[in-house]
C-alpha cells in the first residue's frame, strides 16, 4: 500500500467514525434500537463526535483536535489487541516495557493520523450493510459502504470483539486490505532493517513528535 492509498484508508476510517457529526452518514437502518450491539457502538461514537465536534467547537490547533479525537476513539478501540496483532511474533518476545512503549506510540500514531484526516475530509456518505449475528457471539464483522460522488463505493468492514461487556474495534478492512496486516508487514520490515524492536519504537516516537508539531491545514 503506497502513501496515497494509506492516507485514503485512514481518511475513510475516520469518516466512518465521525461522519454523522456533520450529517454525512445516512444509516441504512434508521433507528439505533434496530442495530446490533457492535453496529450501535459505531453509531454511538458518531453521536459523541457530533456533540464534541460541532462546527463552532472544533479546535483550531492540531494538538487540540488530536485530544478530542483521542477522547472518543480510545474507549472504542482495543489497542492492546491491535498492538499484539500488529507486532505478531515480535509481541510475543517483547519485554513488558517494550510492549508498553510500542502500544503508547502506536496508539498515538493512529490517533494523530485520524486527527490529521479529520482536517482533510470532504463529501462522503456511509451506510451500514445488513448484518447477521448469533446470540452469545463475542466477535463480529460490521460491514459498511463509503460513497463519494463520481466514484465507486468503497467497502469498509470493522472486526470487533466483546471486551469486558463492551464492543471494541481491533481491525479495519478497506476493500479487502486489513489495516492490521498492512501495519504488521510494515513493522516486520522495519524491525528487520533496523535490527531491533527498540530501534523501531524510537523511530516511531520521533515521527510522532514531529507530526504533532506540524501546523493544521484544514480544508474548507
Amino acid at each position: 500500500m503506497n502513501n496515497k492509498q494509506h492516507k485514503l484508508v485512514l481518511l475513510i476510517v475516520l469518516i466512518v467514525l465521525i461522519g454523522t457529526a456533520y450529517g454525512l452518514l445516512p444509516v441504512a437502518i434508521a433507528k439505533a434500537a434496530d442495530l446490533f450491539p457492535p453496529q450501535r457502538t459505531i453509531d454511538q461514537v458518531s453521536e459523541q463526535m457530533k456533540l464534541k465536534l460541532g462546527s463552532d467547537q472544533v479546535p483550531k490547533d492540531f494538538a487540540g483536535i488530536t485530544a478530542v479525537v483521542e477522547e472518543i476513539i480510545y474507549p472504542n478501540v482495543d489497542f492492546n489487541r491491535v498492538s499484539a496483532l500488529v507486532l505478531g511474533k515480535h509481541w510475543r518476545t517483547a519485554s513488558k516495557e517494550q510492549k508498553l512503549r510500542f502500544r503508547k506510540e502506536f496508539q498515538l500514531l493512529l490517533i494523530r493520523t485520524y486527527a490529521r484526516a479529520f482536517t482533510e475530509f470532504n463529501d462522503w456518505t456511509v451506510s451500514f450493510l445488513p448484518m447477521k449475528m448469533k446470540d452469545g457471539s463475542n466477535k463480529a464483522l460490521v460491514k459498511t459502504e463509503v460513497l463519494q460522488p463520481g466514484r465507486p463505493p468503497v467497502a469498509v468492514s470493522y472486526r470487533m470483539r466483546l471486551n469486558k461487556g463492551e464492543w471494541k474495534v481491533y481491525d479495519i478492512i478497506i476493500e479487502g486490505i486489513s489495516l492490521v496486516t498492512n501495519y504488521r508487514n510494515s513493522f516486520k520490515n522495519e524491525v528487520k532493517r533496523s535490527g531491533s524492536l527498540d530501534a523501531v519504537i524510537e523511530k516511531l516516537a520521533e515521527r510522532n513528535e514531529k507530526a504533532l508539531a506540524q501546523p493544521v491545514e484544514k480544508n474548507s
